[in-house]
């Protein structure tokens, strides 16, 4: 063994969880690794330990991550542990290094073809290609959708049977994928490169066609660790099988509970099925959470039991602060308590009385997709909170872009609610716009979303300046943007779910959880419920003491209901009762007593009032030539209802009627709100 590698010594501060599964270091071994549990110093400490008693030589170990980024770091933990010589590196990198070392003698003297840094360049021009409205469909979604079929091994001509097969929902007809998919691949071919799947492709194809090849292969690497096994797709799985031979020094290292992409093609079969194929393995689980508070534990362990699960995240960690779930009025109102939860924990007090305190880069907002963020922007620059958006900026996306170039196009005769019917059209016309669209992948939805979010930033400043012309609505745009770009690297982290994986704060806001969002509407079957209930697992642990979670009863969409997670939350669902101490539910004051009310006296979303008001914003909107929604939204045709205005002063009192609305159809509304009972 290496003589500055001591064995004690890397096993001194591990507690017996980790202690077993650092001493399990030949044979295959899958350790499931909960949230929290110190699985990347269990990987090195493993791999150190397998040197230090001599299971293995250091050059004949590799360690296998899912990221470049989780490389990078494991490679700074083997060298802090005196092992520079590991190789830690992606399925990918390891793949490439093999196939620039055997392409050559395969193929005539040639090197390796260049890679393509993105499909993007080649699928865009044709999606652009297809026909009709298909023709906007945006290309990481179609990239996907080939991605999906090449870690199965499907061909470009098999993937509408195989699709089908697998009861995939592709996000334009399959047919049209096919299309895509073969062209795509011929454009690829004609322009000598290969993409990211080739690797692992061409890889696998070599391995099992060359004995040779892989005799050698195998000869170089014998001790394999992977981690995230729980995100290993079919293709992965068999460079995996291909590198190890008939040996079984394998160590697989997950938590099926973090599973959260299966729309790539990752499935937890691999981690869960472990032992099945490899009979006589030892299975090991680390369930001692380093990281969060008791009380946070608690909240992950009932969503995780309301599934069944018996599992649970055992906690090391001092007590903290009850975590809160809220119930607002509507968006804004949850706006303003986010805004205002910040802004407790950064002067060192709670709602809750127990005195928490964490800087504002300690702090993270979490959102389902990437168009909730835009407005916690726009509340956070109004009360001077420094922000960083992780990810793609709204304003960066290439939509958004598109729309304002539009928007600086048209002619500044057009005003107010004029100007904003006219970029409604363009954005229908040009960019294929469907507000109501539902269909396509996840990169057409959020592609929807953001551009309604455009008409809906557009529709607030036409509220607040009835005049304004396109010229103004662009300076509205480009300060919102200039905004977003100040982000500071040590504010308040905005980000998405997905994205928040494998990071962690002292304090994180979950706000939004709402049928609809969280779990997201598309998500109709079992397996995609499921899945976003493990979304909001990942959210719960990303948290260290404090955690915040609300919803709001209404938004400019109408009337939202809480998730159906928040019951499991809640000690609900015929679980055991809520212990005081361990969730604070704290219900919107403003709303306690509203939806009774609304329902003794004949009001609400399906009273014969809002009927009536509906039937009138659908007749003006026709009159005037513009959508629905400049008339008036759900949220202010509701208010209109619950109010039950009867006079102009009363009617001009209610936020959302502003001096334009009330002089032009003041007396229409109250003609129905007088008339109807």
């Amino acid at each position: 063994m290496p003589r500055h590698l001591d064995p004690a010594a890397l096993l001194a501060d591990l507690d017996p969880e980790q202690e077993a599964a650092v001493r399990a270091v030949t044979g295959p071994v899958a350790i499931h690794a909960g949230a929290g549990s110190g699985k990347t110093r269990v990987i090195s400490r493993r791999t150190a330990y397998a040197i230090a008693t001599g299971a293995v030589p250091a050059e004949q170990v590799l360690v296998v991550t899912f990221t470049d980024k989780a490389a990078k770091e494991m490679v700074e933990r083997l060298h802090a542990l005196g092992l520079p010589a590991v190789t830690a590196r992606t399925f990918h990198a390891h793949a490439l290094s093999q196939l620039r070392h055997f392409w050559p003698a395969r193929h005539d003297g040639q090197p390796l073809p260049e890679l393509l840094d993105s499909k993007a360049v080649i699928v865009g021009r044709l999606a652009r290609q297809l026909p009709g409205h298909y023709r906007f469909t945006p290309s990481k979604d179609l990239a996907d959708e080939i991605e999906w079929a090449k870690a199965r091994r499907i061909t470009p001509r098999a993937y509408e049977r195989e699709a089908a097969a697998a009861g995939r929902e592709p996000p334009i007809p399959a047919d049209l994928v096919s299309r895509v998919f073969v062209d795509y691949e011929r454009a690829k071919t004609r322009a000598g490169r290969i993409d990211f799947d080739d690797l692992l492709l061409e890889t696998v194809d070599l391995l099992e066609a060359d004995a040779d090849a892989a005799a050698t292969v195998r000869a170089r690497k014998r001790w394999f660790s992977v981690d995230e096994y729980q995100d290993t797709n079919p293709l992965q799985q068999r460079l995996l099988e291909l590198w190890l031979g008939e040996r079984d020094d394998l160590c697989v290292v997950g938590d099926e509970d973090q599973t959260i992409y299966t729309f790539t093609g990752a499935s937890s079969d691999f981690l869960t099925g472990f032992v099945t194929r490899h009979p006589g393995a030892r299975e090991i689980t680390l369930s001692r959470n380093f990281r969060s508070s008791p009380e946070i534990l608690e909240l992950a362990n009932r969503l995780l039991a309301a599934e069944g699960r018996r599992k649970r995240l055992v906690p090391t960690m001092t007590a903290g602060p009850a975590p809160s779930i809220r119930r607002y009025a509507d968006g804004e109102a949850e706006l303003a308590g986010l805004v205002a939860g910040i802004r407790a924990l950064t002067v060192g007090s709670t709602a809750g009385g127990a005195p928490e305190q964490a800087s504002v880069s300690e702090i993270a907002v979490l959102v389902r997709i990437n168009a909730q963020i835009p407005p916690i922007e726009a509340a956070l620059t109004k009360a001077r909170i420094p922000f960083r958006v992780r990810g793609q900026r709204f304003f960066e996306r290439g939509e958004v872009r598109d729309a304002l170039r539009i928007l600086r196009r048209l002619p500044d005769d057009i005003v107010g609610s004029q100007l904003l019917a006219a970029l409604d059209a363009r954005l229908r016309a040009d960019l294929g716009f469907e507000a109501d669209g539902q269909g396509g992948g996840a990169e057409a939805r959020e592609r929807t979303a953001n551009l309604a979010l455009v008409l809906e930033i557009a529709a607030e400043a036409v509220a607040a300046r009835h005049d304004i012309d396109a010229t103004g609505l662009v300076a509205e745009f480009d300060a919102r943007a200039a905004a977003e770009a100040e982000g500071s690297g040590d504010g308040v982290n905005l980000l998405t779910f997905h994205r928040a994986k494998g990071l962690e704060w002292d304090a994180v806001f979950l706000p939004q959880l709402e049928e609809g969002t969280l779990p997201i509407r598309q998500a109709e079957t079992d397996e995609a419920i499921a899945e976003e209930r493990r979304l909001l697992y990942v959210g719960l642990t990303r948290a260290r003491r404090s955690l915040s979670l609300s919803w709001a009863e209404r938004r400019e969409t109408g009337r939202r209901r809480p998730s159906r997670f928040l019951s499991a939350l809640e000690g609900r669902q015929g679980r055991p009762p809520h212990v005081p101490g361990q969730v604070t539910i704290i219900p919107g004051a403003p709303m306690n007593a509203g939806r009774a009310a609304r329902a003794a006296s004949g009001r609400g979303d399906d009273s014969p009032l809002m009927a009536a008001l509906r039937e009138w914003r659908t007749t003006t909107a026709r009159s005037d030539g513009v959508p629905a929604y400049v008339v008036a939204s759900d949220a202010l045709l509701i208010e209109i209802a619950d109010r039950r205005p009867t006079t102009m002063p009363a009617l001009g009192r209610i936020k959302g009627i502003g001096p334009s609305k009330l002089a032009r159809w003041g007396e229409e509304i109250l003609a129905i709100t007088r008339a109807v009972r």
